[in-house]
């Protein structure tokens, strides 16, 4: 795979999982007092990342439509997104409060701390185009909807902490 997703030689995935539950969980939640969650650094080269992106991107016309009529049991859209950076070409970092705003561009709170994006913290706005997305999640009856690129992730982090992750996704 040669996109802009893929080709750096080591994109750091910020698995803020911790951080994006806080946000989808409660839309008011003070985002730089939620971010607990990890930074897992992973090889533009690793297939089952690239996958999951791939299989996110796909998948985002099923976000798009619940974002633009949600049912009231889903809440909480997020979207992750990658950021440039001279350190390795990319940190995907999840994005809360999403909006649209003009020229096809969307803006959103970081909702973890980013680690390569200098005088950027948890909470401040962003803005990005659609072709830096590289996931989505939302919520619906309590379970995490989309978070592909979560589920690689999962063998990274802690078991406990793996086991109640799968716990609250719709489809671990």
């Amino acid at each position: 795979m040669t996109s802009a997703l893929s080709i750096c030689s080591k994109c750091v995935m910020a698995a803020a999982v911790w951080a994006a539950l806080a946000v989808l969980d409660s839309p008011t939640a003070d985002l730089r007092a939620q971010d607990r969650s990890p930074v897992i650094d992973l090889s533009s080269g690793n297939a089952e990342m690239n996958a999951a992106i791939a299989k996110g991107r796909a998948t985002l016309p099923t976000f798009w439509a619940s974002y633009d009529a949600p049912k009231p049991s889903e809440t909480g859209h997020s979207l992750k997104v990658r950021f440039p950076n001279p350190r390795n070409n990319g940190e995907h970092i999840w994005i809360a409060e999403v909006k649209k705003i003009a020229d096809g561009r969307y803006s959103g709170r970081f909702a973890n701390a980013p680690r390569d994006l200098p005088g950027k913290k948890a909470g401040d706005v962003t803005e990005f185009k659609e072709a830096d997305i590289s996931d989505w999640m939302f919520m619906r009856n309590g379970k995490i909807v989309g978070g592909e690129t979560i589920k690689p992730l999962l063998k990274a982090m802690p078991k406990a902490d793996a086991d109640a992750l799968r716990a609250r996704m719709e489809s671990p």
